[in-house]
């Protein structure tokens, strides 16, 4: 098969350490063969860094017009708008079909190419202020740790880009691919892009975030049940609008929200893994019947869940 073609792209004084998330996620093997084709591009052949360590480049932006994934690992200055010509490569990059990827600051490019212009995105939250200041026709939502819209996908802080790594492999391989390599690499499988970016304060104690946390992990271990939030409210000895309250902030979206994005997780995780009918996963992740599921799934992933099933019983033909 033809292996995708990711590019990193580095920029000067390009942080090291930003790089070598991308870099290790898609040279990684599993059982001695390679997942994608990468290759390191800098616009400046001398390009410098932050660090003693040197790195060779394989060329120049013209390697950007066969690349399948274009990664943007940082960016060192956000007052800095990027050359034309990068901001020319990223757009007719965009354009052809490429999935563009900023990691934490790597969305500034995005953002003065016009790529972003009424999309929603994220940040790392410290530049959250002054990239809503920059860029105010830009939909920041920084309380996810990445989002993806129309082939673009913005990623939070330094953990936040081994995720988005992860669900791109996970993508183009399915769940079996993706969660050898987490394990490779000791990280979590999978964790949605909508999950909160910070935690305001460590808990020492039994808080009501703590509470909530506690709930989420019992509700995900148990999805065919039905769940309503008055019920939920008087579990944690809440009134309802405290839950909800404290539930949006725990996790930036509302109760209904999350409960749909749990299930629609898991059904894709079992459309993935197992050879259970559409009916029976629908029974297992909650859903009232097939049609909600359908229309759920479809309303997020833009296929229908059959589709996505034999998608990735293909993705499973991948030899290991």
């Amino acid at each position: 098969m033809t292996l995708p073609t990711v590019a990193l792209v580095l920029y000067p004084n390009f942080n090291l350490f930003h790089f070598s998330i991308p870099y290790m996620v898609f040279t990684s093997k599993i059982q001695n063969q390679d997942l994608f084709n990468v290759h390191i591009v800098a616009e400046n052949q001398q390009i410098s860094q932050s660090s003693p360590v040197s790195i060779q480049t394989d060329g120049g932006l013209d390697l950007l017009q066969h690349a399948d994934f274009i990664i943007i690992c940082g960016w060192d200055k956000p007052e800095e708008t990027p050359s034309e010509a990068l901001k020319l490569a990223l757009q007719q990059a965009h354009h052809r079909g490429a999935t563009l990827v900023g990691l934490c600051y790597g969305s500034y490019p995005l953002a003065y190419s016009g790529l972003l212009n009424g999309k929603k995105a994220t940040i790392h939250w410290l530049g959250e202020e002054d990239f809503r200041q920059r860029f105010p026709q830009i939909i920041l939502d920084c309380q996810s740790i990445y989002i993806e819209e129309e082939n673009i996908i913005t990623a939070a802080g330094t953990a936040a880009g081994l995720d988005c790594c992860l669900a791109i492999v996970r993508q183009q391989y399915g769940i079996k691919i993706a969660n050898q390599l987490a394990k490779i690499l000791v990280i979590s499988p999978h964790r949605e892009g909508s999950q909160v970016q910070v935690v305001e304060q460590p808990i020492t104690r039994k808080t009501s975030h703590e509470n909530i946390n506690e709930l989420l992990e019992d509700i995900r271990t148990h999805l065919s049940e039905n769940y309503s939030i008055d019920q939920l409210a008087k579990r944690l000895m809440m009134s309802r609008s405290t839950f909800t309250r404290h539930f949006r902030h725990t996790t930036g979206i509302s109760f209904t929200q999350w409960l749909i994005d749990s299930r629609l997780q898991k059904g894709r995780e079992l459309l993935e893994s197992t050879t259970l009918t559409i009916e029976e996963i629908t029974q297992q992740i909650g859903f009232h019947s097939t049609t909600a599921f359908r229309h759920h799934f479809k309303q997020k992933h833009q296929i229908s869940p059959k589709q996505w099933q034999k998608r990735f019983m293909k993705k499973d033909n991948f030899s290991i």
